[in-house]
């Protein structure tokens, strides 16, 4: 493709060179840079691509977008602006033949449920016979084809190349996940969503963005980048749900459990084995258990109802839909033991599963296994134990990904939340498999083991080396050993 088709609709201060040249890639890693590539120099939290300009040059770049003009002389094109991150999305979105524009894309934001919703909406929309494409946390789908996940949303390159796959494959929807990660670092820029969907916001990542306010911030961007064409709902329960839309040119919808909204549920029974809920004045049996389920099952009506399908082919669909991987998944034991594993690795998610299984379970013995994850936010470590402590009859803290830092600190700072009424309750095992171990083979006869932080993930992150891992795997084994 041509740079100058290539730069179509980019913020440029200036052009030195010729724009008229044919550019065979998009890089922003000076390592992938090969013969005719256009390389986009950004400014990073450890590394600046600034410093291989001359690098990317010499591995065969035609071109290169900067902010800061190389100060030695560079034999290619040198386009500098204002925003090198926000150029990167606009122009592989050229790059790419603009694909968000191909089909509708459907962004989902929000702390919890945004895997659960997306995941949903796929499978809703592939049992109505339409080919679709998914970009979740999990895995990526494409018509069918599984394509491996690596980050909650992938950066720009990767973005419109799926896209493009997708719109060659005849895909007509895309269900996205959308990270305040992806929004604060421009990855999603240069896309064209025609509906987006707020689930909630509660603490979470302030590690990364330092402040709640910030992080609310960040969430909004999505909505205050909608076209006029495009649809905005919200979750008007959350409090800052109307804080979400104040700015969209968007239509917006409102979606509510507990307040009048365009769209609204209501629990009527539940179980172990699912709800009953009143959707729209309608009445359908499904497989989930938990208000948040019933939020993100509303999410999925609402948005295909916006984008015009029959209420009625929705709901019947949506009573034959299981959970997600990751997701209040359950394990039976002998002794009518439940395992129930869930990412939950927020105060928020930790307690609406827990208050799910408390409320379902009846009498039931609770034994929660949690840990916190390394180098992220600490302020909720003491939060998620006081939660814990709260619904639990019994607590196993351990780890989940240490990362780089000791296990044993992280799992002290979640000590400091306990009182010491309820510190008698807990145990604390460093070792995550001997502590999911030591929760079955000690458990009450009848009783539920939550298994909670990793869900689907099959790893363990220790010292920067990702080590196989899963929850599963070692409940399964475990339950098989004793039965």
């Amino acid at each position: 493709m041509k740079l100058q088709e290539i730069l179509s609709n980019s913020r440029i201060l200036q052009i030195l060179g010729d724009c008229n040249i044919e550019i065979s890639s998009v890089c922003f890693d000076s390592r992938k840079v090969s013969k005719g590539s256009l390389f986009v120099a950004l400014k990073g939290v450890t590394s600046d691509g600034h410093d291989y300009i001359a690098q990317a040059v010499a591995a065969g770049a035609k071109a290169v977008i900067c902010e800061v003009l190389p100060e030695e002389n560079i034999s290619a094109t040198i386009i500098q602006v204002t925003d090198s991150h926000l150029t990167l999305g606009i122009v592989a979105s050229n790059f790419y033949g603009r694909p968000s524009e191909k089909l509708k894309l459907i962004g989902i934001t929000g702390t919890n449920g945004k895997t659960t919703t997306v995941t949903l909406l796929y499978r809703l929309f592939t049992d109505m016979g339409y080919k679709c494409g998914l970009l979740s946390t999990i895995v990526n789908y494409i018509a069918g084809k599984t394509i491996d996940a690596t980050h909650t949303t992938p950066d720009p390159i990767q973005i419109n190349e799926l896209l493009a796959q997708m719109t060659d494959c005849g895909c007509e929807f895309c269900f996205m996940e959308v990270s305040s990660h992806s929004l604060h670092q421009k990855r999603v820029a240069g896309l064209n969503f025609s509906g987006a969907i707020f689930s909630n916001i509660t603490r979470d990542h302030l590690d990364y963005h330092k402040t709640f306010d910030e992080y609310i911030r960040v969430k909004k961007i999505l909505f205050d980048s909608l076209p006029s064409s495009a649809f905005a709902l919200t979750n008007i329960d959350d409090k800052n749900g109307l804080v979400m839309i104040q700015n969209t040119t968007a239509h917006i919808y409102r979606y509510s459990c507990h307040s009048p909204a365009e769209f609204n549920c209501r629990i009527i029974e539940k179980g172990m084995d699912g709800m009953l809920l009143n959707i729209d004045n309608r009445e359908v049996w499904t497989k989930f258990i938990g208000e948040h389920n019933a939020y993100n099952l509303l999410a999925v009506y609402s948005s295909a109802v916006i984008m015009g399908f029959d209420k009625e082919e929705i709901l019947v669909h949506i009573s034959n839909m299981t959970s997600v991987a990751g997701r209040l998944e359950y394990l039976k034991g002998k002794n009518d033991l439940t395992a129930v594993v869930d990412y939950a690795h927020t105060p928020d998610a930790l307690e609406n599963v827990l208050r799910t299984l408390r409320e379902s379970a009846d009498d039931k013995s609770i034994t929660t296994v949690f840990g916190c994850g390394g180098n992220r936010d600490k302020g909720k470590r003491p939060e998620m134990a006081a939660i814990a402590a709260k619904y639990s009859d019994r607590i196993i803290v351990t780890s989940d990904n240490p990362r780089f830092e000791e296990p044993e600190e992280i799992i002290n700072d979640i000590r400091a939340g306990f009182s010491r009424s309820d510190i008698s309750k807990a145990m604390f095992i460093t070792d995550r498999r001997e502590a999911i171990r030591t929760a079955i083979i000690t458990a009450p006869a009848g009783s539920i083991i939550l298994v909670a932080g990793k869900g689907h993930e099959n790893y363990q992150d220790v010292k920067g080396v990702k080590h196989h891992f899963d929850d599963k795997e070692i409940i399964a084994d475990v339950i098989n050993l004793n039965s």
